[in-house]
This record gives C-alpha cells, sequence and structure tokens, in this order.
C-alpha cells in the first residue's frame, strides 16, 4: 500500500485536479508532500518499534495510513488533499520499515536472501505498476476509488498483524528530540530540492537553495548523531564494511533504476507518439521481468557469491540502459518486449542482492540502526532517481538545443546513455568487496 500509494496518483492528476478546480501541475505538490513526510519520520520507526513495541507501532501506522487514505477520498480542495497525504506519508514511514524490521531481527542469516527477495518485491513493483494502475481506475472508475481501495486492504493487514506478528519486549527509552528537529530538517529539505530539481515550475534557485541547505542540515546531523549519548538512531552500521559498501554502490545503482519508470513511459509517449495504454504495457514486461526472477535468486547467490553476481550482474543492468538508449519508433515491439523483460529480471537480482548483503554482518543488536539507515536511504535515492532522469533529459534537451517539454525521441536517448553510465559508477563500489562477501547468508561456503 506505501510503495503503491507513492506513484499511484501521478497519472490521476488531471482527473484530480478538475474535481478541485485547480491546475494539474498544481497536484505534484501531493506527491512532493507524501515523499517529503516519508522521509521526515522514517527516523522516528526505530525509536517508536523499541519504545512502545514493533508490533503495537506496526497496526498503528496501518491505521494511520487506511484512516489517511479514507481522508484523501474524502477531500474537496488542494489544501485537504495535501495535509492527507502528509498523514498518510507519516503512516507510511512507520510501517514499512517497522514490517522489516519484525522480519529481520529475528531472522536466521541463513533465510535473509529468500526473506529480503520477497520484501524487495514491492519497492520494485510498485513504480512500474503505479501509474498504469492510477490511469486505469481514474479513467475507467473514479480517482477516489485509488484511495478507497486500501480501506479493505489495511483491515486485512490489521487482523493479519494481530495473529502474526509476536509481542516483543519494550526497551524504554529517551526521545531524542534535537535529533529529529535536525535530522527531519535536513532529510525533508534535501527532499524537497531533490523534488523541486524535477519540476519545471519552481525556480532553479530555489532548487539550489533547498538543497543546499538540506546538505548542510545532513552534515549538522552527522556530527550530532556521532556524539549524542542516545541518539535517535545510530550511525555506527556504516563502520560495517558490506553494508556500507551496499549503501554508498547501492545509492549509486538505485538512483540510476529509479529513474526509469520515469523516463521510459515518457520516451514511449512523446518520443514515439505510442498511446498511454501501450506504454504502460510495454512497462509492464519490467514488472513480469521481476517477478520471473524471484524464483532463481537465492539459487543464483548460492551458487556464485554475492561479489560475482553485483558484478556481472552490474553489467547486464547497464546493457540493458545501452539497448533501450537504442530504441526508435521503427524498433519491433517484440524486440522491445525483450529487453524489458530481461532489464526486469536483472533489476529485481541487483536490489535483492544489495539489498541482503547490507544486512550480512550486522549484529542483531545494531538492526534496528541499519534497517533506519537503509529506509531512509532508498526513500531519497527514489526521489532523487526521477530528480536525475529529469536533469539527464534537461541536459539532452540542451545539447539538442530543444525544450524539455517537447522532449524528442534523440533527447531520451541522451538520457539513457547517463544512466547507462551512472549504472556503471555503482561496480566500482563492488570490485572492493572481498570474494566471500555475505558468505554467512549463503548456503555454500565457497561460491565459485
Amino acid at each position: 500500500m506505501e510503495m503503491l500509494d507513492a506513484t499511484v496518483i501521478t497519472t490521476a492528476l488531471p482527473a484530480i485536479a478538475r474535481d478541485f478546480g485547480a491546475a494539474a501541475a498544481h497536484l505534484s505538490v501531493g506527491v512532493s508532500a507524501y515523499l517529503v513526510a516519508l522521509t521526515i519520520f522514517i527516523p522516528v520507526s526505530g525509536w517508536a518499534a523499541d519504545r512502545f513495541g514493533a508490533r503495537r507501532i506496526f497496526m498503528l501506522a496501518i491505521s494511520i495510513f487506511t484512516l489517511a487514505s479514507i481522508l484523501c477520498a474524502a477531500s474537496h480542495n488542494l489544501g485537504q488533499f495535501t495535509l492527507a497525504r502528509i498523514l498518510q506519508g507519516i503512516g507510511g514511514a512507520m510501517m514499512v520499515p517497522v514490517g522489516r524490521l519484525v522480519v529481520l531481527r529475528d531472522m536466521p542469516k541463513q533465510r535473509m536472501v529468500h526473506a529480503i527477495a520477497i520484501l524487495t518485491w514491492p519497492a520494485l513493483v510498485a513504480p512500474l505498476l503505479g501509474p498504469v494502475l492510477g490511469g486505469w481506475i481514474a479513467t475507467h472508475w473514479s480517482w477516489h476509488w485509488i484511495f478507497l481501495l486500501n480501506l479493505p486492504l489495511g483491515l486485512i493487514a490489521l487482523v493479519a498483524s494481530w495473529r502474526l506478528i509476536p509481542t516483543l519486549e519494550n526497551h524504554p527509552m529517551a526521545f531524542d528530540t534535537w535529533g529529529f528537529i535536525l535530522s527531519g530538517s535536513g532529510f525533508g529539505m534535501f527532499m524537497a530540492g531533490i523534488e523541486a530539481c524535477s519540476r519545471n515550475d519552481v525556480s532553479s534557485q530555489l532548487s539550489m537553495m533547498l538543497l543546499i541547505a538540506g546538505i548542510l542540515l545532513l552534515a549538522v546531523t552527522t556530527y550530532y548523531l556521532r556524539h549524542c549519548q542516545n541518539p535517535l538512531f545510530n550511525l555506527d552500521p556504516l563502520q560495517i564494511a558490506t553494508f556500507r559498501i551496499s549503501v554508498i554502490g547501492g545509492s549509486v545503482f538505485r538512483i540510476a533504476i529509479a529513474s526509469a519508470p520515469f523516463l521510459l513511459p515518457l520516451m514511449f509517449q512523446l518520443g514515439f507518439g505510442f498511446s498511454a495504454v501501450k506504454a504502460g504495457t510495454l512497462l509492464l514486461w519490467l514488472f513480469a521481468g521481476n517477478l520471473c526472477m524471484k524464483t532463481f535468486t537465492t539459487w543464483i547467490l548460492n551458487r556464485y557469491g554475492f561479489k560475482k553476481v553485483l558484478l556481472v550482474n552490474g553489467l547486464l543492468v547497464s546493457a540493458g540502459f545501452a539497448a533501450m538508449a537504442m530504441f526508435t519508433k521503427a524498433t519491433p515491439e517484440w524486440l522491445m518486449t525483450v529487453v524489458l523483460f530481461i532489464s526486469g529480471m536483472n533489476r529485481s537480482m541487483h536490489f535483492t542482492a544489495i539489498n541482503t548483503l547490507g544486512f550480512a554482518d550486522v549484529p542483531n543488536a545494531k538492526m534496528r540502526d541499519a534497517n533506519t539507515l537503509q529506509a531512509i536511504l532508498v526513500q531519497m535515492n527514489i526521489g532523487t532517481g526521477i530528480a536525475v532522469g529529469a536533469l539527464a533529459l534537461a541536459i539532452a534537451a540542451m545539447i539538442h538545443g530543444s525544450s524539455s517539454s517537447v522532449a524528442t525521441a534523440a533527447d531520451f536517448r541522451v538520457a539513457l546513455w547517463f544512466i547507462c553510465g551512472l549504472s556503471m559508477l555503482a561496480m566500482i563500489d563492488f570490485l572492493t568487496l572481498p570474494k566471500d562477501a555475505g558468505g554467512t547468508l549463503l548456503s555454500r561456503k565457497t561460491p565459485v
């Protein structure tokens, strides 16, 4: 629910704008408010789970998210809708990290590959299904149903949480108010700046001011968290080599991957003149590849090990972007389908490998902090990926002397070549991994 709602309204914005009597461009604040609220409140999730119990916080988060979904559907103007989306983001910020923490905290290392393969699936699928599903619902039903469908799903999730999640011991801890203020302000301004960079209706000066202010605040936050006695979340997991590499190299990779759901639908529609339905159908082949790969992920990692998989599969991911950059309107549809399907398989393999490797050497005592850090960075990577895709397209338009608002097929090809190069950069970090990296998670201790 949380990951789908980050993107599901994008294609429904014109329909929502008509009901509100507002310009469709102004409705993008509903996307921005949701993403910024998510990023600001994720750091609180780990503390809240320890202080009040993971099951209690998880169920509270589902309740908040479901209530906010009803309020979104009941909104009559842009102000009400934005406030409801902020509340939805607060619920989502606690829901996903705490849910993952419940799974990982006591998970045996040998079962972690399979567990994270399952947990990674929504993050891969949601950006692809969201725009297609949102457009279909807004066209054939009503945009209100985008949010009302969360009501039965939320009720099912609440019952399942009550039945399946054990009651764990609480750990009373003082709340780090300054840590929350500094991290929330830093993450919020940074994400707002990233979002502003991807929009044409925000000045570049304001975007840069927000970005710089966010970066400075995050630097202050880092210093504070390292010297605070009881920080909101601890940065110690970054001292673990496998976690640090999965964060740095993994972030570059996630940024590159997150640009695809932004660039590809636009290229198919604006560059090639395809209909929205045809563009959405093509994009679904990425999803099909993601789904099919889950069957083989654990076996491949056990057979070849993390380092070899990350290097070889990283080359395949980059090759996929290169192949997409060579698409033209005359490219046979079956060939596009094959490229997208294989690219979806490679995306799935890489996401699972990176996310699993990050927790390979993290002791249970530090799992909460590692989980919080990764959740924050993944959220930032998604927003950054959209901005980087928009920036690459703008640069390509400048090179060709065209306008980014009426981008040509040639502009999209240059942008995809840029993303291809970015995905190659991610592999530099993985070269430093030892051959047996993540061996504690594998059934074979000496990968071939």
